[in-house]
C-alpha cells in the first residue's frame, strides 16, 4: 500500500480531501476486485500511520462512495477524533453528554469506528 499520493493531496488541500473509495483502492490494492471490510480496516490503519483519519470513520466497501481524508493533527482532525471518542462512549452507554446525539442522529453513524 502506497498512500503518499493521498497524503500529499490532503496536505495540498489544507488538511482535508474528498476522495472516492475507487481512488483509495487504486493505491491500496489495485489487484483486488473489490473492497472488503478487512481491507478497509487495513487501509484505515495505514492512513493512521501517516497521521490521517477518515470521515466516515469506518470506510465503506462500495467503490462508488466518497470519504473525507483529514490530517489528524489539524483542528478539524482533532475535532473529529474528539467527536468519535464521544460516539464510542455513547455506544457503551458512558457518554459524558448523554443526549448529545439526540440532536445529531446522523453524526453518530459517521463517527463510529
Amino acid at each position: 500500500m502506497n498512500f503518499t499520493v493521498i497524503a500529499h493531496a490532503v496536505e495540498v488541500d489544507h488538511g482535508i480531501k474528498r476522495l472516492s473509495m475507487r481512488f483509495i483502492k487504486k493505491y491500496a490494492a489495485p489487484e483486488r476486485q473489490r473492497l472488503s471490510v478487512e481491507l478497509c480496516d487495513e487501509i484505515s490503519r495505514e492512513l493512521d500511520k501517516l497521521g490521517l483519519i477518515t470521515l466516515p470513520r469506518r470506510l465503506p466497501t462500495s467503490e462508488n462512495e466518497f470519504v473525507f481524508v483529514i490530517e489528524k493533527s489539524s483542528t478539524l482532525g482533532q475535532t473529529v477524533t474528539i467527536a468519535s471518542t464521544l460516539a464510542a462512549l455513547d455506544k457503551l452507554g458512558q457518554s459524558p453528554l448523554p443526549r448529545l446525539f439526540d440532536n445529531y442522529p446522523d453524526a453518530r453513524g459517521h463517527l463510529h469506528t
